[in-house]
């Protein structure tokens, strides 16, 4: 079974008790999210990365990478850190991988006391690779290769891929209190989405359909008020905020698109709007 490597960006840059709240509410939402989708999955953690089995990985990475706080996935093969082992698995890896004359490079990183280093890792894996596709006239290639494996050593486990899945990145839903969100227009719904991005759980009103949402945090709802929230959000461009009368509002108001140009929310929507 393959596993599923996801990891995390500036929540590594928080105290060790605030990460590790952070990383709690992460995987939370992240098994809430599976649960939502209907896949099949057992989420772990170990050390500053997530792992992830799942019956149906591509099923199970379009669910996680709409998860908030992680920001970046991986569908790797798992061996032990061993040397021999690597290398049998990457060669294996590679063959389906490389197309004659194709050039190629092997990135590693470790972590732990293995008695080798990430420069030791590449060359030997590399070889092991050059090895199994000598016949397909392939070469190595460091500076622009055609094909990149990646290794990554973590205490007596290894990992090797083929790619890193970009997701949203950003703070776990839920982790930075609540805010209400007017969503009356396009630039409303993006600037509750980039609120939920920052962490805060949202509270939907205003006229616009703003079910997309649901597709980033099952949980979210609507409703005009609630005790605990923390301020308003409001979708405002910079040529509309000398209009708006914050002497109104009983709470500190945000405006996460009042710096951006319309064809930059237009963009942002198309990925909301299509869950990407």
């Amino acid at each position: 079974m393959s596993i599923i490597l996801a990891r995390y960006s500036e929540i590594g840059l928080k105290s060790a008790p605030v990460r590790k709240r952070f990383e709690n509410q992460l995987r939370d939402n992240a098994v809430a999210m599976l649960m939502e989708d209907g896949v099949e999955a057992l989420v772990n953690k170990q050390g500053a990365r997530f792992y992830v089995e799942a019956e149906d990985p591509e099923r199970a990475v379009a669910s996680l990478r709409r998860v908030f706080g992680i920001a970046s996935l991986s569908i790797t093969e798992e061996t032990s850190s061993k040397m021999e082992d690597m290398c049998a698995l990457a060669a294996e890896f590679s063959i389906p991988r490389l197309s004659p004359g194709q050039s190629f490079a092997v990135k590693a990183r470790r972590e732990g006391s293995q008695g080798y280093t990430s420069m030791d890792v590449g060359r030997e894996v590399g070889s092991a690779i050059f090895l199994a596709n000598e016949d397909k006239g392939v070469k190595v290639d460091l500076t622009d290769p055609d094909v990149t494996f990646y290794v990554e050593v973590r205490d007596n486990r290894a990992y090797i891929f083929g790619d890193y899945i970009r997701c949203h990145a950003g703070l776990p839903v839920g982790s930075q209190g609540k805010v209400l969100a007017q969503v009356d227009d396009d630039r409303g719904l993006v600037s509750a989405w980039l609120m939920m991005k920052r962490g805060c759980r949202v509270i939907v009103s205003g006229s616009r359909d703003w079910s997309c949402l649901k597709a980033y945090d099952p949980l979210i709802r609507g409703g005009e008020h609630h005790k605990q929230a923390l301020g308003y959000v409001l979708g405002t461009g910079l040529d509309d905020l000398d209009r708006v009368d914050v002497s109104k509002y009983d709470l500190p108001v945000y405006f996460p698109t009042v710096g951006m140009p319309d064809g930059e929310v237009a963009e942002l929507l198309d990925v909301i709007e299509n869950g990407l």
